[in-house]
């Protein structure tokens, strides 16, 4: 039976190679400096994941951090990701083979670095993230919103595509990947301070066959997923799905997905805004976050306005009825002079 010291012992050993352990196993990299650089654990192309390949004041050779995510570890775990094994026994025996002959025991191993470059759910590591996923053209993300009727892309922007997006059941549980949306967060000046992923199936066609489908992270209160710049007219719902199925009728109208019901209560509003709409979903938990939204705006001197959806949320209404029937339906809630504003490009 493998125990806690002989896990350290094989680990020691591995970063006494550990350049010739990240060229076996992370041969998608290359060596900057002291450290080999690569997307992640698993070998996928990238640089956000750095191995220290010598000793130095921060702590031994072989331990990682993956700048994107905030995770981090040592050699058996890239052997075990980079390989695919699950049980520890297996990924023992694979190091065990690359080592081939026995070693000399282990150097004491040094103090363990006081942090990582980016927390894991903090605002950085969201920043990090986001600039490590990719346009959502011709991707997961894109046959995704298409398969919920959400054919009008343009000003998406905060959106991308992330192919192979951590996701960990628990704080106990394997860590395992899988296709991700990955949506901005950002602040009323348009700096992102967090950032929200849909985890997605293999092939795009829907939501990933988990029990967390949606995951945030980062500085969330107040702020939003934005889609357009909000002038004296704007937009606000819960969901990114939602949001972008409103747009489908008001192409042209700044809208702001808040993610929560409770995030959608407390969202910020521009200074020069005067009327806000409100896309509400048909729940007691959009119910709640309404009313408090218009006693908040009405403090504020702007006119709200709700815009109901027929079913659950605008997005099943998007699905069931047809684009042009939603059109019909946020036709008859608006202001008369948003219709002409908004609505004549997209009649």
């Amino acid at each position: 039976m493998m125990t806690r010291l002989d896990a350290s012992d094989l680990a020691t050993r591995l970063g006494r190679e550990a350049e010739a352990v990240c060229r076996h196993y992370l041969d998608a990299g290359r060596r900057q400096g002291n450290y080999w650089q690569v997307g992640d654990a698993r070998n996928t192309p990238g640089r956000s994941m750095f191995v220290r390949l010598k000793e130095t004041v921060k702590g031994p050779p072989g331990k990682w951090t993956d700048a994107a995510t905030g995770e981090h570890g040592d050699l058996l775990d890239v052997i075990r990701e980079s390989c695919g094994l699950i049980d520890f026994a297996d990924v023992a025996r694979e190091a065990r083979s690359f080592l081939s002959l026995p070693r000399p025991e282990p150097v004491p191993v040094t103090k363990k670095r006081p942090g990582t470059p980016a927390p894991s759910g903090s605002s950085e590591a969201a920043r990090r993230l986001f600039a490590m996923s990719q346009p959502i053209g011709g991707t997961f993300v894109e046959a995704y919103l298409r398969n919920r009727g959400i054919t009008d892309l343009h000003g998406t922007g905060n959106l991308r595509f992330h192919p192979r997006c951590y996701y960990r059941p628990d704080d106990h549980g394997p860590t395992e990947t899988w296709p991700a949306m990955i949506a901005a967060v950002t602040d009323l000046r348009g700096t992102i301070t967090g950032a929200h992923r849909t985890w997605l199936s293999p092939d795009g066609s829907d939501k990933a066959p988990i029990d967390t489908q949606r995951k945030a992270m980062g500085d969330l209160l107040g702020n939003a997923v934005r889609f357009g710049i909000a002038g004296n007219v704007m937009a606000a719902g819960e969901g990114i799905e939602t949001i972008l199925s409103a747009r489908q009728a008001l192409p042209h109208m700044a809208m702001a997905a808040a993610l929560s019901a409770a995030h959608l209560a407390a969202i910020l509003f521009p200074d020069d805004l005067r009327r806000l709409y409100i896309v509400r979903d048909n729940d007691p938990a959009g119910e709640s976050a309404r009313d408090s939204l218009v006693d908040r705006a009405n403090a504020a001197g702007i006119e709200v306005i709700v815009l109901t959806p027929k079913l659950g949320d605008f997005n099943e209404d998007l699905r069931h009825f047809g684009p042009d029937a939603l059109r019909a339906m946020l036709r008859v809630q608006l202001a008369p002079q948003d219709v002409a504003r908004f609505m004549s490009l997209a009649a």
